[in-house]
């Protein structure tokens, strides 16, 4: 007898996965190949992409330029997708009396602004019982220093996904949002951090965390995987992958 092969779920779908060059974005991309899905995944730059079965584009979430430059190009490639991953994300440890405007506008631009878009004009290319996923965060539910901005950015793409859930119903096309909390990624999700704060926000985590460690990325990326493919009868929805930071469990 041979060796039974393990099973591959989703042979035969398309998928795009922005922000998928590191940290969640690319154990998504990664899980979804494993499961036979052709990927095509977008980073500022795609030097970290290089090794990966994925077709790889430099696409900044933040450009609307380049949004229609990446709808051409998924058009092209793929024709039609069955899950959009909108997962790119920007994000600093700053107190809100020292938030530049830069700061903010940056913030804005590459989480809202961009993840808006980005739905509005690859949605066209989501074929019927597809699925577009976003990426929040538990910062929304929580009051946390340094995230105000942050938080608000991400507290627009959880209202997004409700109303564009209503407009593509009729196309049957669900959507929903993942929403993590401490993970285990070299950056923690923020930028420009040095590494003893970075350290300290670490600790922190783990100690507010009710189940005690930080998630890892396979863990968000099966919550992904999930809600993209398995839960056909739910959109509108939030799935919290916090280890019940946000969920009111007490600690």
């Amino acid at each position: 007898m041979g060796i039974k092969k393990p099973e591959v779920k989703y042979l035969g779908k398309k998928a795009v996965v922005t922000g998928g060059t590191h940290g969640m974005g690319r154990a998504t991309v990664d899980l979804l190949i494993e499961n036979g899905v052709e990927v095509l995944l977008t980073g500022r730059t795609i030097d970290k992409a290089e090794g990966v079965k994925a077709h790889a584009v430099a696409s900044d979430a933040a450009d609307l330029e380049d949004i229609v430059k990446l709808k051409a190009e998924v058009a092209q490639r793929f024709q039609e997708i069955d899950l959009l991953f909108i997962n790119v994300g920007f994000s600093t440890l700053t107190p809100f009396d020292t938030t530049s405007e830069a700061d903010y506008d940056r913030t804005f631009d590459v989480n809202t602004k961009g993840a808006f878009f980005t739905a509005q004009h690859l949605a066209p290319l989501i074929r019927e019982g597809g699925s577009i996923v976003f990426t929040t965060s538990v910062a929304t539910a929580l009051g946390s220093p340094g995230l105000s901005v942050y938080a608000g950015a991400k507290a627009a793409v959880r209202a997004f996904a409700r109303g564009l859930a209503a407009e593509l119903a009729p196309r049957n096309v669900r959507v929903n949002v993942v929403s993590p909390g401490f993970i285990d990624t070299p950056s923690m999700g923020v930028t420009g951090v040095p590494e003893e704060v970075l350290q300290q926000f670490k600790e922190e985590g783990d100690r507010i965390t009710p189940l005690k460690r930080h998630g890892s990325m396979d863990e968000v990326a099966n919550a992904v995987l999930f809600l993209a493919f398995d839960a056909t009868f739910t959109t509108g929805a939030e799935l919290a992958v916090d280890g019940g930071l946000g969920q009111g469990v007490s600690a």
